[in-house]
């Protein structure tokens, strides 16, 4: 087995300061996990690189030049069945550290610690980028520790719940760093970082294609994705895309488990079959799309969804229509990976730099945030003993049993030349790491070598160009070649790279450019050469009109329009003097289009996405928030009530039923005597009203009520702000309700 972490070159001191380590710490010896709970696909091995004690709770890693695995450990997280432990500064990021050379980690080195709910890493620009809400922090290393620190973002990840936060943190091919449940990228230039709005995109995990494209997912959705590269559809500020953004590439939801586990609405219909086996995911997330290259061919940019709830990884066949991408699941009645190990949960996947497949099993009982968990859950999870599933964690490899894995380059020794040539590399790792360092270590002189890869056609020509733009070594007329060539995909990165260069005179070749890829007539490029298009009117003006109302007319997919408004920004006038006379259908979504960004620029009517600088956080987790601030301290974390001071709130008849009843206890208050599930309670405390805090809106006392329907009830969402207003003028007779008064009231509606 060729080693998980290995030192390139010792030197004589080197050595002898591992032989006084290995003194200090003689004990190598790894623990032993079974994996006999676990099935995988025929032809695939899995096994145990990291495990407990060397790590806890992990949810994402990253690898550094070396090949050595980094992971962040979301210690805090969901400890118990109520949460109280989200607070608790013990989160870390840790260096897994393989000190006898067998592939296995028998030790780890803590990097950062401290940490509140840490949530994604990722190694850029010769540092380490980590999230810790609310901020994002790049750190830079040295000797393995942490050195000039720099907050990049203190609104990354400013609300919501540790389910609802941007995380990700993944560099794409066009060198711009992207997450999952966010709006924002970020790129660092000269020392300097830019945060810029993109399309909010998905829930836990991000990945991409060879191509450049995203792809994540959301709790009930597998696997989603844009149809255009990053920003393509909405680079105009006042144009709202109708369509190619955040698509549902399969409608088939079904997952196939081993054996049944514990879902959150298992008491719905539908949820589980007659076995009591979940038939759909409700809990998807950490996707990957599978660029190692030491797989089998037809895995080749499958994309691989974790399913934790049911502790399997499900496998889907991309498929590749022009612009378009679709899913299929691999199979019908079974799984890629898939476990009776309750414990088992895999939350995230990698592609790892030796062409492995690596899994984040956070190996924890109790995955569903409190927020969101449900009375159902919580009584089965603490009848299953699953809160005692603590204190462990594990990193697990997939790889081709036939192929085995590939040797991690020298990085740290690479000569440009060596650099440029792992742009050919067969891992999409390592071509990506290439890419970076390339950039990253200024290399200058890899510009001839990088022009020659680029006019090659080659797959590695996208990365070849992406390198040329970090090195800002690339020129309009070179752009012009790339748009020609024969390789649909870098034609595609050619004219979107071109439409976004300053405009000039017109070119000879971009005239016989134009009429060439025209020509072709193929779905990928025309999309993009609607983008080119759009940056061209100022410049050609009428001469286009007849060239974009032929694409128009040959794709009635809203996408095509979109990318021609998206690279417009500020030229809609132009179009518009020229397209009044147009009486096609399309004719006419083109000049409604034009006509409506004219009129949103001239009221300053942006798209969201440049407006708002953060989410908006979850009513559920709000309200929680809020029931632990005010509520918790007398009905108790879970709702179980305090004797002597306050009721049960789980299953109380206050919580289910009406919730007219409910908003006027918490705004008005309540005294004894009550009853609650049939018993009753003789209370000589009352309840105080939240209606005369001034700090508690009427938006506020709906996402208690929310909550409390979730957390205690049946999950009913009938609670608004202005049902809140209406009620907050039906006032007790005296002090608080009495449990008589307020059945009058309902009894009277």
């Amino acid at each position: 087995m060729i080693p998980l972490f290995k030192f390139k070159k010792i030197l004589p001191s080197a050595i002898i300061c591992l032989m006084l380590m290995a003194g200090c710490q003689a004990d190598f010896e790894e623990p032993v996990i079974s994996l006999e709970d676990y099935k995988i696909e025929e032809g695939f091995e899995l096994e145990v690189v990291a495990s407990e004690p060397f790590l806890e709770a992990p949810v994402a890693i990253d690898f550094d030049n070396q090949g050595r695995i980094w992971t962040v450990e979301m210690r805090g997280y969901m400890q118990t069945l109520t949460g109280e432990s989200e607070e608790m500064p013990n989160g870390v990021i840790s260096i897994m550290q393989d000190l006898d050379g067998d592939g296995v980690a028998d030790h780890s080195k803590v990097f950062l610690e401290g940490l509140v709910l840490p949530r994604a890493i990722a190694h850029v620009y010769g540092g380490l980028l980590y999230a810790e809400p609310p901020n994002l922090w790049f750190v830079e290393i040295e000797n393995d520790q942490p050195g000039k620190k720099v907050l990049v973002d203190s609104l990354y990840a400013d609300e919501g719940n540790v389910e609802h936060q941007p995380n990700g943190l993944m560099m794409n091919i066009d060198n711009w760093i992207y997450n999952a449940r966010s709006h924002f990228r970020y790129q660092r230039r000269d020392g300097v970082w830019i945060k810029e709005p993109t399309t909010f995109r998905g829930q836990w995990g991000i990945t991409k294609d060879n191509f450049g494209r995203l792809y994540y997912n959301n709790n009930s959705t597998q696997i989603m994705g844009d149809y255009a590269l990053p920003n393509v559809l909405t680079k105009n500020q006042y144009y709202t895309p109708k369509g190619g953004l955040g698509k549902v590439l399969t409608r088939n939801q079904r997952v196939y488990p081993l054996h049944a586990t514990l879902v959150n609405r298992g008491y719905e219909k539908g949820v589980l079959d007659a076995d009591s086996m979940l038939v759909n995911v409700t809990s998807s997330c950490g996707p990957l799309v599978y660029r190692g290259g030491y797989f089998p061919a037809d895995y080749d940019q499958n994309a691989f969804v974790c399913a934790p709830e049911v502790n399997l990884i499900k496998r889907n066949l991309l498929n590749f229509n022009g612009p378009v991408t679709t899913a299929t699941q691999a199979w019908d009645d079974k799984e890629f990976l898939a476990s009776t190990d309750e414990g088992f949960r895999p939350v995230n996947l990698f592609n790892g730099p030796d062409g492995g497949m690596y899994v984040v099993d956070m190996h924890r009982g109790i995955i569903q945030h409190g927020a969101y968990m449900t009375t159902y859950l919580r009584e089965r999870l603490a009848e299953r003993g699953m809160d005692k599933i603590i204190g462990m964690g594990r990193i697990l490899r997939i790889k081709n049993t036939k192929e085995g894995l590939s040797e991690i380059p020298d990085f740290a020794s690479a000569s440009t030349e060596d650099l440029v040539s792992l742009l050919r590399h067969k891992n999409g790792w390592v071509r990506d790491r290439a890419q970076q360092l390339i950039i990253h270590e200024n290399r200058q002189d890899a510009t001839e070598l990088l022009k020659t890869l680029l006019l090659s056609d080659e797959a590695a020509s996208i990365h070849a160009l992406y390198s040329l733009k970090g090195l800002e070594a690339l020129d309009r007329s070179l752009l012009v070649k790339v748009a020609q060539s024969k390789t649909p995909e870098l034609a595609s990165h050619g004219l979107l790279l071109l439409s976004a260069w300053p405009v000039t005179d017109s070119l000879s070749e971009e005239t016989e450019l134009l009429n060439d890829l025209v020509s072709r007539s193929d779905p990928l490029i025309d999309m993009y050469l609607m983008t080119y298009l759009g940056s061209e009117i100022k410049k050609s003006g009428i001469g286009l009109v007849p060239v974009i109302m032929g694409l128009l007319e040959k794709y009635p997919e809203s996408y095509y329009l979109d990318a021609l408004m998206g690279s417009l920004s500020g030229y809609e006038k132009i179009l518009a003097g020229f397209t009044t006379d147009l009486n096609t259908e399309k004719g006419k979504a083109l000049v409604d289009a034009l006509g409506s960004v004219v009129t949103a620029r001239e009221n300053d009517k942006k798209f969201w996405i440049y407006e708002q600088a953060s989410l908006a956080m979850d009513d559920r987790t709000h309200g929680l928030q809020l029931y632990r601030n005010t509520c918790a301290a007398c009905h108790g974390q879970a709702g179980a009530g305090i004797e002597g001071l306050a009721p049960p709130l789980d299953g109380s008849e206050y919580i289910k039923g009406p919730v007219k009843r409910l908003g006027l206890v918490l705004l008005h208050g309540m005294k004894g005597p009550l009853t609650v599930n049939g018993q009753r309670y003789e209370f000589n405390a009352q309840m105080p009203g939240l209606s005369a805090n001034p700090n508690m809106s009427d938006q506020d006392i709906t996402d208690i009520i929310t909550y409390l329907s979730n957390a205690f009830g049946e999950s009913k969402r009938e609670a608004s702000p202005e049902l809140v207003k209406s009620l907050r003028e039906i006032k007790p007779k005296q002090g608080a309700y009495t449990e008589a008064e307020l059945l009058e009231i309902i009894n009277n509606q």
